[in-house]
């Protein structure tokens, strides 16, 4: 046995195929994970301080490129996929069983470090060693084979595990949780339950409701910003205003948009001019709220994301979400922190609104990506009156719950919160270095943790340097008008921020 965990975690195995399929990599996992393969971080040539070398488990040591990207068998799997259905979106295809830590691996055998993770939704690297682990607890095989209805027929451990798990790490305030799938249907039920929540005193199950007639089917309306992202259903579609091609043809309801602040950076340099900004932007948020009432669609509920991530990285500051707050609760509105994308870890806090510093943050708080499924947080006014009022078939996903318990045990133990704020101000030092040696091509340098971002001069520049970039070895992602995004896992630490730096480096001094 030992001789063949030395084998599979030898460096030639890792870096090249490894001999052992995955399942039964998955099965020697739970015999010993002593023998996972520690690498130690190549050096860096980056200009700013060097972070402490460090032991990485059961991960590659750097990029490999082998072929342009995508390379030839993902672009014969991408013709092939597209014989079924749409691809136009599809980048390349992946390795995922050789895919180690922070490092993706792709069809052709190149090796990237990933700083985009899936569209932010992987939290402690791809294949680690304790999710593998999980897999092949004969005590978790239940959970993986059967998936239940939750709403009518849950597990009968089910009550226990979301105690350990998702109430462990609740929002301020929050004391009830509703599970759910994915972002989209946490959002479009979490706006649900602020209209039961706003109409409770109303008798609202009325025959009427079937054909979208008062009392049943209320003229209620949900407040957004421009540059928000709440999902792709036809709820949350409403309250989406990021891009264009998101809404293109799509019927949407009539709701009301407000500003989002658009600050002006370095923050420091335009705190007078930030500050009228967001009194403009809340300003305009009281005036919507009371023209809405007006027009017989009163606002039930207010939703925003702590950081605008899909509609450019913006940010706003904690007085201003706080003052936000204090509007919705004036009006009678439900506030809805929608931390999807924010939530699990990524701006050094679990939650980015306990940036805030407050301790009555919001009404509802909904989540997925790094949190591995769905759902939403709420305080127990807004706990539906009747059962099915909330409810779809599965309503979350007890398998994905393991995983993330064993997720929030890896970050306790390991400290990830500290690891993140370190590898992040390593991170976001280095941009703040790059903008001023290469000002012709970026800017606006920001972020919390690792949830970062820079603009580039304009959205050919953006697309351009997020291809070369990858063909280099490193995957990043693009925001708003022209932003690149950074969304590394939590187990990103400080050489691979100067791993990646040196790269970008490079790419920006080849630029013309």
């Amino acid at each position: 046995m030992l001789s063949v965990l030395n084998h599979l975690y030898s460096p030639g195995a890792v870096k090249g195929r490894c001999s052992v399929s995955l399942p039964m990599a998955s099965v020697l996992l739970t015999f010993s994970l002593r023998h996972n393969l520690r690498l130690v971080a190549s050096g860096c040539r980056y200009v700013s301080k060097t972070a402490p070398k460090t032991l990485s488990e059961f991960e590659y040591d750097a990029p490999s490129m082998k072929t342009p990207v995508p390379g030839p068998k993902s672009q014969e799997l991408k013709k092939q996929l597209g014989e079924i259905q749409n691809v136009g979106a599809i980048n390349f295809f992946c390795n995922y069983e050789e895919s180690r830590g922070n490092y993706l691996v792709d069809a052709d055998g190149n090796r990237m470090l990933d700083l985009y993770t899936q569209i932010s939704s992987v939290p402690i690297g791809y294949n680690h060693p304790a999710l593998m682990k999980a897999v092949t607890n004969p005590n978790n095989l239940s959970a993986f084979v059967n998936r239940p209805a939750l709403g009518i027929l849950p597990p009968e451990n089910f009550p226990e595990k979301l105690i350990e798990t998702l109430l462990s790490v609740a929002p301020s305030g929050m004391t009830r949780l509703q599970t759910m799938a994915c972002g989209s249907c946490s959002n479009e039920n979490a706006f649900k339950s602020m209209f039961i929540w706003y109409r409770v005193s109303v008798l609202a199950c009325s025959y009427v409701c079937l054909f979208k007639q008062a009392p049943g089917c209320p003229d209620l309306s949900i407040l957004s910003f421009m540059g928000g992202f709440h999902g792709r259903t036809l709820g949350c579609l409403a309250t989406t205003h990021s891009k264009v091609i998101h809404k293109l043809d799509i019927p949407s309801l009539d709701w009301p948009i407000a500003p989002f602040p658009r600050l002006q950076y370095p923050l420091e340099e335009f705190a007078r001019e930030n500050s009228q900004e967001e009194a403009r932007c809340l300003e305009e948020v009281e005036d919507l709220i009371v023209k809405w009432r007006q027009k017989g669609k009163p606002v039930a509920g207010v939703v925003v994301e702590p950081i605008q991530a899909e509609g450019g990285d913006n940010h706003a500051s904690s007085d201003f979400f706080i003052k936000l707050r204090n509007i919705a609760r004036k009006h009678g509105c439900a506030f809805h922190a929608d931390e999807v994308q924010t939530g699990g870890g990524a701006t050094g806090k679990f939650w980015a609104h306990e940036h805030w510093g407050t301790d009555d943050p919001a009404d509802i708080v909904s989540f997925s990506k790094k949190m591995l499924s769905g759902g939403y947080y709420h305080t127990d006014e807004l706990q539906p009156d009747k059962g099915y009022r909330i409810f779809n078939t599965w309503m979350g996903d007890p398998s994905k719950n393991l995983f993330l318990s064993e997720v929030l045990n890896i970050i306790r133990r390991e400290n990830l919160l500290e690891e993140v704020t370190r590898s992040g101000k390593a991170l976001l030092q280095g941009l703040y270095e790059l903008q001023t040696q290469y000002p012709h091509l970026l800017s606006r340098a920001r972020g919390q943790g690792t949830f970062c971002a820079i603009d580039a001069r304009d959205d050919v520049t953006r697309d351009n340097l997020l291809l070369k970039t990858r063909d280099k070895g490193v995957l990043l992602g693009g925001c708003g008008e022209r932003s690149i995004r950074f969304r590394p896992a939590l187990v990103f630490k400080e050489h691979h921020a100067h791993q990646f730096l040196n790269i970008f480096n490079d790419v920006l001094a080849e630029y013309k």
